[in-house]
């Protein structure tokens, strides 16, 4: 019975140790990150805006998030560095098919439907 205290007490310390570290890790991790930000990387930010380094500063980073728009954030809203990968997964290529017909008119009947739907 004497030894349950220091037993539950290093029960519930190491969880709790073992999990600052981990986030003191994780923050070193993205702390590295934000300063080694350079120009012409695509990043995104913590509140999910995609754009382009095209200027830094010590504290903070202009954005282009569209052609000649430039927005300018802390270096602590920089979430992630995109990958070349990422980038190319997330773009759509604007290729026409021959066989698509375009688009389809829905007939008289179908708009009366679709507007009386419950």
């Amino acid at each position: 019975m004497e030894l349950l205290f220091p037993l539950l007490l290093v029960a519930l310390l190491v969880p709790m140790f073992l999990g600052v570290r981990r986030q003191k890790r994780e923050s070193e991790k993205v702390t590295t990150m934000q300063e080694s930000l350079k120009v012409g990387d695509q990043v995104t930010t913590t509140s999910g805006l995609y754009g382009t380094v095209v200027d830094l500063d010590d504290t903070t980073v202009d954005l282009e998030i569209a052609e000649d728009v430039i927005t300018t954030w802390l270096r602590a809203a920089v979430r992630d560095v995109r990958t070349a990968d990422e980038v190319t997964d997330e773009t759509v290529t604007d290729e026409t098919d021959e066989t698509d017909a375009g688009p389809v008119e829905e007939s008289a009947q179908q708009t009366e439907t679709r507007l009386t739907k419950d």
